[in-house]
């Protein structure tokens, strides 16, 4: 995931790519993604090295990734 994170960084609408893990438990990783708009998120999986690593990743999941909440930003800091 953090490799993945690196690939990513530098595509269109990137804005964000967290990889956290959970304090109490150890096999929990979440990645929060933020991006301009999903088309742009839709064609970073697209990317060369992405897809790869998908592949490589998904031996060692327990299952498919649950999928997260999508929201829509409002504002703040830091975005």
């Amino acid at each position: 995931m953090l490799e993945a994170s690196k690939l990513v960084s530098t595509t269109k609408g990137f804005q964000l790519y967290a990889v956290s893990k959970d304090k109490n438990d150890g096999d929990a990783v979440y990645v929060t993604k933020i991006w301009d708009n999903k088309d742009d998120y839709d064609n970073s999986i697209k990317g060369v090295g992405v897809r790869e690593l998908i592949m490589k990743a998904m031996p060692i999941m327990d299952g498919q990734p649950t999928k997260g909440q999508e929201l829509e930003i409002l504002g703040g800091a830091g975005i």
